[in-house]
């Protein structure tokens, strides 16, 4: 049954756009805070890592070690007209027993230094620092990688039965080894640290919009695949983005909720 009153909705032309997306259909007219209030809230919540502090310590730590370790091999052990101020010092203990034990406990230090590390490190990559995670992960593995090689090779070394001239020589040779490979990557690591704290950048999501906006030919990002990449390296990268993105838009919201209730 046709009516001849007047339509209650009107009928859409010919020329209506039913493909319009709705980013071109914005529930609000303008942003609710501006983009600069935003990144500087960010800068504001940057998170130094001391962990420069624990590798300067321990680099310290390890240079006097092998130092006195030296003094006491070459003067109590090998005996060089200084036994009476070795018992002095290290009373009825032999000499090459102090070494092996200081050297355990520096281990046992490198060990909490690598831990610590880890623990800072996995911080920072869940706040959406990838790619300052990945440049420092090998300089976080290399010391105690290192001091348990040493440890095994001195083991061996007191194991064998060699005459205790040559496990002297060979005690010190390990031990200057693990300080001139150690030494370098822990003073590496202090400048990577540092140069971190000191630019207190934005997370590495932020740094790629930000180069994407003013930058139309750029290249494709790291966690995009590309030739020469391995598989098990890009799964990596994309599922810790997946990560830091999920905590990121949480803490967005409540920094938008947050800011929108102070303007």
């Amino acid at each position: 049954m046709e009516s001849g009153g007047p339509l209650l909705y009107p009928r859409a032309g010919p020329s209506a756009d039913m493909t319009r997306s709705t980013e071109e259909d914005p529930l609000v007219d303008g942003p609710l805070i501006s983009a600069d209030a935003l990144h500087s809230a960010i800068r504001r919540e940057f998170q130094t890592l001391p962990t420069h502090c624990h590798a300067v310590l321990l680099s310290l730590l390890h240079v006097v070690f092998v130092v006195l370790s030296i003094c006491v091999e070459v003067l109590c052990v090998l005996k060089f007209g200084q036994e009476d101020a070795c018992r002095e010092v290290l009373s009825s203990f032999p000499g090459s027993s102090v070494v092996v034990l200081a050297k355990a406990a520096l281990w046992m230090l490198v060990m909490l230094f690598t831990r610590c590390a880890q623990h800072h490190h996995s911080q920072a990559r869940r706040r959406g620092y990838l790619r300052f995670y990945r440049l420092t992960r090998e300089l976080n593995q290399l010391p105690i990688t290192v001091h348990s090689t040493g440890n095994v090779l001195l083991l061996v070394f007191l194991s064998v039965g060699l005459s205790q001239e040559v496990l002297v020589y060979m005690t010190l040779s390990i031990l200057v080894l693990e300080l001139l490979v150690v030494l370098p990557c822990l003073l590496s690591y202090i400048v990577k640290v540092m140069r971190f704290n000191s630019e207190r950048a934005a997370p590495d999501v932020s740094h790629e919009e930000h180069t994407h906006t003013f930058s139309i030919t750029s290249l494709p990002t790291e966690t995009g695949f590309r030739e020469g990449s391995s598989l098990e390296e890009v799964v990596e990268k994309q599922a810790d983005l997946i990560e830091y993105l999920k905590q990121h838009n949480t803490s967005l919201s409540r920094r938008l909720l947050n800011l929108t209730a102070q303007h």
